[in-house]
């Protein structure tokens, strides 16, 4: 293609009102996904510069809690789903119903977060015998204060997503940025006993991420209260129909994340036995890819709510049109973003850790992510839009061989029968993704999620 057709196609493509709904949702969204994950990002910064022991903990605690959210929080992909088509047939009441289900939901499985992961704690830190006992102890701190807040980081979640679904995505953004302020001060404080707070270490950035989910919660659940036209949970009736629409697509979806987490943690397990530098050298490298996952998934965000809602105005076409308009916008956002981890590999696992062993670990890994950022962000657009059109289960069979079989044994096979350590485990994870992509690609180009009933 000439450099004038590269022109015009792409003046015709920001002309295009799907391409300009999907950019407008999109900035909000990714914004309010890095702030929401900048709240465990802070932790794992100031944490870093207590003690070494306190950031070789999140290694433990940020998965358990990542597991523990992205698997009972299942239920919110119907809440996308069943929301946006409501919002997008112009049925309020129905999508005032879809919203008291995905509350009331979220409220039980935040409940059973709580009281499951407290009785299953000692077994789960029994799972990193290598970490040693001052690991174990920072990780129990952290967790015992992160299992008690998640009914509110549910709720917190469930409204952001409603809302999202209905096509507002600036005011989860902006009670997000007030509870990062929230939880900045009160981690740096907590953690190091600074403006007469007590000196908590791990426990003190646990109740510091609490505080700002709660705040987080309280503020979305009141806006979706008051509002005039938009979406709210105000009225009664429907929420059972509204609750089994939800759990048909959610179905497939809790299967698929019960078995992402499963290879997720057999993934954790094996990192965890390359021994204390390679685990505090992954927790950096996950907090800085961090920004590639959460801006695709922004973008998903945009593509799930925009082809909802077209789909249930009766317009496919334009859906689909909303899709390639996130994956085009991923592809190039994450391109620049994988250029910067080439580019300042150092400086960037600096902000994590002064430990010189730490940052020369992570180097070739960021490598690695810098490929991978455009490949993980094509794959997770498109697994947000086809989850939003109501196709779940095509997602739950990408993740089962991706995540799970070709993620642990490529891993494995990097990692420790070529003896490539960390670096063999980013290889490992960078193949699931292109298999991913691939799959979900040709699940998108077949079509079959144009015609599914929610």
């Amino acid at each position: 293609m000439s450099a004038g057709s590269w022109r015009a196609w792409l003046g015709a493509l920001r002309r295009d009102e799907t391409y300009g709904q999907v950019r407008r949702l999109a900035g909000p969204a990714i914004a309010q996904q890095l702030l929401h994950t900048l709240v465990f990002l802070v932790d794992r910064v100031v944490l870093g510069h207590h003690r070494a022991e306190s950031l070789a903990s999140m290694q433990i605690s940020a998965p358990v809690v990542w597991s523990t959210t992205t698997i009972l929080g299942a239920f919110t992909v119907g809440s996308v789903a069943l929301v946006g088509r409501r919002v997008g047939a112009g049925d309020r009441a129905g999508a005032a119903a879809a919203l008291r289900a995905s509350l009331a939901a979220a409220l039980v499985f935040g409940l059973v977060a709580f009281l499951g992961g407290a009785a299953a704690l000692p077994g789960l830190l029994r799972l990193f015998p290598e970490a040693g006992a001052a690991v174990h102890a920072e990780a129990s701190a952290y967790l015992g204060v992160a299992l008690a807040s998640m009914p509110l980081l549910l709720v917190s979640l469930a409204s952001a997503v409603c809302l999202q679904a209905s096509g507002d995505t600036r005011t989860p953004f902006r009670v997000a940025a007030l509870g990062n302020l929230l939880n900045a001060l009160l981690t740096y404080g907590l953690v190091f006993g600074v403006g007469g707070l007590p000196p908590l270490g791990a426990r003190g950035a646990a109740l510091g991420s609490a505080a700002a989910m709660g705040l987080q919660a309280v503020l979305l659940v009141a806006l979706l209260g008051r509002r005039g036209d938009g979406l709210s949970w105000r009225g009664r009736g429907g929420e059972g129909e509204a609750w089994r629409r939800m759990a048909r697509v959610a179905a497939a979806s809790l299967g698929e994340r019960v078995v992402q987490q499963t290879g997720f943690m057999g993934f954790v397990a094996m990192i965890g036995a390359l021994g204390g530098v390679a685990m505090a050298a992954n927790q950096a490298l996950i907090s800085i890819e961090s920004v590639v996952f959460l801006s695709a998934d922004g973008f998903g965000i945009a593509a799930a709510s925009v082809a909802a809602q077209r789909l249930g105005a009766k317009r496919p076409d334009e859906a689909a049109r909303s899709v390639r308009a996130a994956l085009f916008m991923a592809a190039v956002a994450l391109s620049g973003v994988g250029l910067v981890f080439l580019l300042v590999p150092e400086w960037l696992l600096g902000v994590f850790s002064d430990d010189r062993a730490i940052v020369a670990a992570g180097v070739p890994c960021l490598a690695v992510a810098a490929v991978a950022a455009p490949i993980m962000g094509g794959a997770v657009v498109l697994s947000q839009a086809l989850r939003g059109a109501g196709d779940t289960r095509t997602a739950l069979g990408a993740t089962f061989l991706g995540g799970l079989v070709v993620r642990l044994s490529a891993t494995w096979g990097f990692a420790f029968g070529l003896e490539l350590g960390l670096v063999g485990v980013w290889l490992g994870s960078t193949l699931d993704w292109a298999v991913r992509l691939v799959l979900l690609g040709v699940a998108f180009r077949r079509g079959r999620w144009r015609t599914l009933e929610v």
